[in-house]
Protein backbone atom coordinates (compact mmCIF):
# COMPACT_ATOMS: atom_id res chain seq x y z
CA UNK A 1 0.00 0.00 0.00
CA UNK A 2 2.90 2.47 0.83
CA UNK A 3 4.23 1.90 -2.94
CA UNK A 4 1.07 2.45 -4.38
CA UNK A 5 0.70 5.88 -2.51
CA UNK A 6 4.26 6.69 -2.99
CA UNK A 7 3.77 5.82 -6.76
CA UNK A 8 -0.03 8.05 -6.99
CA UNK A 9 2.06 10.99 -5.02
CA UNK A 10 4.25 10.53 -7.94
CA UNK A 11 1.73 10.55 -10.99
CA UNK A 12 1.68 7.29 -11.29
CA UNK A 13 -1.81 5.82 -12.32
CA UNK A 14 -2.92 1.81 -11.17
CA UNK A 15 -3.97 1.40 -14.74
CA UNK A 16 -0.47 1.82 -16.23
CA UNK A 17 2.90 3.47 -15.56
CA UNK A 18 2.02 6.94 -17.02
CA UNK A 19 1.99 10.63 -15.57
CA UNK A 20 -1.15 11.04 -18.01
CA UNK A 21 -2.83 13.37 -14.92
CA UNK A 22 -0.90 16.39 -16.52
CA UNK A 23 0.82 17.16 -12.84
CA UNK A 24 4.07 18.72 -14.25
CA UNK A 25 3.62 19.31 -17.50
CA UNK A 26 2.69 23.06 -18.88
CA UNK A 27 -0.81 23.52 -18.00
CA UNK A 28 -0.34 21.38 -14.20
CA UNK A 29 2.58 23.61 -13.52
CA UNK A 30 0.51 26.43 -14.28
CA UNK A 31 -1.88 25.68 -11.93
CA UNK A 32 0.21 24.60 -9.28
CA UNK A 33 1.89 28.38 -9.63
CA UNK A 34 -1.88 29.78 -9.49
CA UNK A 35 -2.88 27.49 -6.36
CA UNK A 36 0.30 28.59 -4.65
CA UNK A 37 0.49 32.57 -5.06
CA UNK A 38 -3.15 32.88 -4.37
CA UNK A 39 -2.41 30.62 -1.04
CA UNK A 40 -5.10 28.22 -1.79
CA UNK A 41 -2.60 25.33 -1.81
CA UNK A 42 -4.82 22.32 -2.00
CA UNK A 43 -2.20 20.08 -0.92
CA UNK A 44 -2.67 17.07 -3.98
CA UNK A 45 0.88 18.63 -5.52
CA UNK A 46 3.79 19.64 -4.21
CA UNK A 47 7.57 19.71 -4.62
CA UNK A 48 9.51 16.70 -3.76
CA UNK A 49 13.16 17.83 -3.90
CA UNK A 50 14.91 20.12 -1.82
CA UNK A 51 15.67 22.55 -5.34
CA UNK A 52 11.69 22.58 -5.92
CA UNK A 53 11.19 23.23 -2.34
CA UNK A 54 13.43 25.96 -1.69
CA UNK A 55 12.15 27.54 -5.56
CA UNK A 56 8.90 27.34 -4.91
CA UNK A 57 9.15 29.58 -1.11
CA UNK A 58 11.08 32.38 -3.19
CA UNK A 59 8.26 32.26 -5.83
CA UNK A 60 5.63 32.39 -2.73
CA UNK A 61 7.47 35.30 -1.09
CA UNK A 62 7.54 37.18 -4.22
CA UNK A 63 4.64 35.86 -5.97
CA UNK A 64 2.11 36.52 -3.27
CA UNK A 65 2.16 40.12 -2.85
CA UNK A 66 2.49 40.90 -6.81
CA UNK A 67 -1.01 38.45 -6.66
CA UNK A 68 -2.52 40.03 -4.15
CA UNK A 69 -1.44 44.21 -6.22
CA UNK A 70 -2.79 42.07 -9.44
CA UNK A 71 -6.15 40.86 -8.00
CA UNK A 72 -6.25 44.54 -6.31
CA UNK A 73 -6.51 45.85 -10.32
CA UNK A 74 -8.46 43.38 -11.75
CA UNK A 75 -11.39 44.32 -9.15
CA UNK A 76 -10.33 48.33 -9.80
CA UNK A 77 -11.25 47.55 -13.37
CA UNK A 78 -14.39 45.24 -12.71
CA UNK A 79 -15.73 48.09 -10.13
CA UNK A 80 -15.20 51.04 -12.27
CA UNK A 81 -16.60 49.30 -15.35
CA UNK A 82 -19.83 48.96 -12.78
CA UNK A 83 -19.33 52.30 -12.03
CA UNK A 84 -19.22 53.50 -15.71
CA UNK A 85 -21.91 51.65 -16.44
CA UNK A 86 -24.22 53.27 -13.55
CA UNK A 87 -22.39 56.92 -14.41
CA UNK A 88 -24.32 56.06 -18.15
CA UNK A 89 -27.96 54.85 -16.57
CA UNK A 90 -27.80 58.13 -14.44
CA UNK A 91 -27.10 60.46 -17.08
CA UNK A 92 -29.58 58.15 -20.06
CA UNK A 93 -32.31 57.58 -17.27
CA UNK A 94 -32.07 60.70 -15.09
CA UNK A 95 -31.76 58.56 -11.52
CA UNK A 96 -28.94 58.25 -9.40
CA UNK A 97 -29.77 55.97 -6.71
CA UNK A 98 -31.91 53.66 -8.64
CA UNK A 99 -29.23 53.27 -11.12
CA UNK A 100 -26.26 52.56 -8.89
CA UNK A 101 -28.43 50.15 -6.66
CA UNK A 102 -29.21 48.59 -10.95
CA UNK A 103 -25.58 48.33 -11.30
CA UNK A 104 -24.34 46.42 -8.03
CA UNK A 105 -27.19 44.19 -8.43
CA UNK A 106 -26.47 43.73 -11.99
CA UNK A 107 -22.73 43.02 -10.82
CA UNK A 108 -23.28 40.71 -8.49
CA UNK A 109 -25.99 38.39 -10.70
CA UNK A 110 -23.57 38.41 -13.66
CA UNK A 111 -20.99 37.52 -10.84
CA UNK A 112 -22.36 34.49 -9.02
CA UNK A 113 -23.48 33.38 -12.76
CA UNK A 114 -19.89 33.62 -14.41
CA UNK A 115 -17.87 32.29 -10.93
CA UNK A 116 -19.96 30.36 -9.25
CA UNK A 117 -23.31 29.03 -10.87
CA UNK A 118 -21.98 28.33 -14.29
CA UNK A 119 -18.90 26.88 -13.49
CA UNK A 120 -20.11 23.87 -11.58
CA UNK A 121 -21.70 22.49 -15.25
CA UNK A 122 -18.62 22.56 -16.69
CA UNK A 123 -17.27 21.04 -13.82
CA UNK A 124 -19.82 18.24 -13.95
CA UNK A 125 -18.53 17.73 -17.80
CA UNK A 126 -15.32 17.54 -17.26
CA UNK A 127 -14.66 16.00 -14.00
CA UNK A 128 -18.08 13.63 -13.73
CA UNK A 129 -18.99 15.75 -10.63
CA UNK A 130 -22.39 17.11 -9.56
CA UNK A 131 -23.83 20.38 -9.83
CA UNK A 132 -23.69 20.43 -5.87
CA UNK A 133 -19.85 18.88 -5.51
CA UNK A 134 -18.57 21.77 -8.48
CA UNK A 135 -20.68 24.84 -6.74
CA UNK A 136 -18.79 23.66 -3.46
CA UNK A 137 -15.53 23.05 -5.45
CA UNK A 138 -15.86 27.01 -6.65
CA UNK A 139 -17.12 28.70 -3.48
CA UNK A 140 -14.47 26.78 -1.20
CA UNK A 141 -11.52 27.82 -4.75
CA UNK A 142 -12.14 31.17 -5.00
CA UNK A 143 -12.31 31.86 -1.19
CA UNK A 144 -8.93 30.26 -0.96
CA UNK A 145 -10.56 27.75 1.84
CA UNK A 146 -9.05 25.01 -0.60
CA UNK A 147 -9.18 22.07 1.48
CA UNK A 148 -7.80 19.36 -1.35
CA UNK A 149 -11.20 17.27 -1.14
CA UNK A 150 -11.94 18.06 -4.74
CA UNK A 151 -9.90 19.26 -7.26
CA UNK A 152 -9.79 19.47 -11.26
CA UNK A 153 -8.02 17.52 -13.49
CA UNK A 154 -7.06 14.78 -11.16
CA UNK A 155 -9.19 11.55 -12.00
CA UNK A 156 -7.20 9.36 -14.09
CA UNK A 157 -10.10 7.49 -15.59
CA UNK A 158 -10.60 11.09 -17.32
CA UNK A 159 -8.87 12.29 -21.24
CA UNK A 160 -8.91 16.11 -20.25
CA UNK A 161 -8.59 19.00 -22.63
CA UNK A 162 -4.88 21.13 -22.16
CA UNK A 163 -7.47 24.39 -22.24
CA UNK A 164 -8.86 23.44 -19.42
CA UNK A 165 -6.64 23.81 -16.00
CA UNK A 166 -5.70 27.11 -18.21
CA UNK A 167 -8.54 28.80 -18.72
CA UNK A 168 -9.50 27.08 -14.95
CA UNK A 169 -6.59 29.17 -13.31
CA UNK A 170 -7.83 32.32 -15.10
CA UNK A 171 -11.07 31.85 -13.58
CA UNK A 172 -9.68 31.63 -10.32
CA UNK A 173 -8.03 35.10 -10.65
CA UNK A 174 -10.73 37.29 -11.92
CA UNK A 175 -13.60 34.92 -9.21
CA UNK A 176 -10.91 35.66 -6.30
CA UNK A 177 -10.98 39.42 -7.70
CA UNK A 178 -14.78 39.72 -8.11
CA UNK A 179 -15.48 37.80 -4.46
CA UNK A 180 -12.78 40.41 -2.80
CA UNK A 181 -15.05 43.18 -4.14
CA UNK A 182 -18.37 41.26 -2.50
CA UNK A 183 -16.54 40.27 0.28
CA UNK A 184 -15.40 44.03 0.67
CA UNK A 185 -18.78 44.79 -0.17
CA UNK A 186 -20.09 43.54 2.76
CA UNK A 187 -17.85 44.54 5.09
CA UNK A 188 -19.02 48.14 4.07
CA UNK A 189 -22.35 47.37 4.52
CA UNK A 190 -21.86 45.59 8.58
CA UNK A 191 -19.33 48.93 8.80
CA UNK A 192 -22.36 51.29 7.75
CA UNK A 193 -25.07 49.44 9.69
CA UNK A 194 -22.75 49.35 13.00
CA UNK A 195 -22.12 53.31 12.92
CA UNK A 196 -25.82 53.39 12.35
CA UNK A 197 -26.70 51.00 15.14
CA UNK A 198 -24.23 53.37 17.28
CA UNK A 199 -26.40 56.92 16.84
Amino acid sequence: LQGIIEAYKSGITLQGNTTSLGRWDFSGSFFFSISAITTIGYGNLSPSTVAGRIFCILFALFGIPLNLVLLNEIGQVMLLGVQRCAHRLEEMFRWKIKAALLMKTCALVSGLLLFLLLPPLLFSDKEGWTYEEGFYYSFITLSTIGFGDYVIGMNPDRTYPGWYKNVISLWILFGMAWLALVIKFCINLLESSSDFCQC
